[in-house]
C-alpha cells in the first residue's frame, strides 16, 4: 500500500457508501421476482439481461446514489 493512501474503516450499514447495496433491489424487482427458475443458467441469464438493462439506463445509476433519509419534526 502507497504511503500517501489512509485506509477509513466504513460503517457496516452505510449504504451512500456501499453503492451495490441500492442496486441489489433492483436487480431482485427485475430478475428473480415472482420468477421460477429451470436452471442455473437461467437464472445467469436474467440476471445479465437485468444487469444490461440497468447499465443502459445511466440517470436511473445516478438515481440510486443517495437513499431517501427519515426526518423528524
Amino acid at each position: 500500500m502507497p504511503q500517501d493512501i489512509t485506509l477509513l474503516a466504513l460503517p457496516p450499514q452505510s449504504p451512500e457508501l456501499n453503492p451495490v447495496e441500492n442496486i441489489c433491489p433492483f436487480m431482485r424487482h427485475n430478475a428473480a421476482s415472482n420468477r421460477r427458475f429451470g436452471s442455473y443458467d437461467d437464472i445467469v441469464a436474467l440476471s445479465c439481461e437485468a444487469w444490461n438493462h440497468l447499465i443502459n439506463r445511466p440517470s436511473k445509476v445516478i438515481a440510486m446514489g443517495p437513499r431517501d433519509r427519515a426526518h423528524g419534526s
